[in-house]
């Protein structure tokens, strides 16, 4: 068998990179990574994300082993997430994602302005 290549087409390494190249993903690990929390704590957590999409991207990450979804069987329900070991070492990979882009948002808008100012002077 051929070592996984992201740049073949076939190899599933890429599915990978799609699930976590998802905002949602990409903001959900991280924000786990401070310990268990429930659904409604992560929706106040992470600003903008609808119920529906956190509801899908939890079951996705859980599907791919990054997430643990802990049902308390209480009533009322009590479900906490939980990153896996695999999600703990994505995470740290994001959290650093996440402070790089903190720290170059600035320059980002900037290199934005200039570009989108320069194709409304050829116009």
């Amino acid at each position: 068998m051929a070592e996984p290549n992201v740049y073949d087409s076939t190899c599933s390494a890429r599915d990978a990179l799609e699930l976590i190249a998802s905002k949602w993903a990409m903001l959900i690990l991280p924000a786990l990574s401070a310990g268990p929390m429930r659904n409604s704590a992560l929706l106040r957590k992470i600003g903008g994300i609808s119920q529906k999409m956190l509801t899908q991207t939890l079951k996705d990450l859980e599907r791919n082993g990054l997430v643990i979804r802990h049902d308390m069987q209480t009533v009322p329900p009590h479900v906490e997430y939980r990153l896996s070991a695999l999600g703990n070492s994505l995470s740290e990979a994001l959290i650093a994602l996440d402070r790089w882009a903190e720290r170059h948002s600035g320059d980002l808008d900037a290199a934005r302005e200039r570009f989108d100012a320069g194709r409304t002077e050829g116009v």
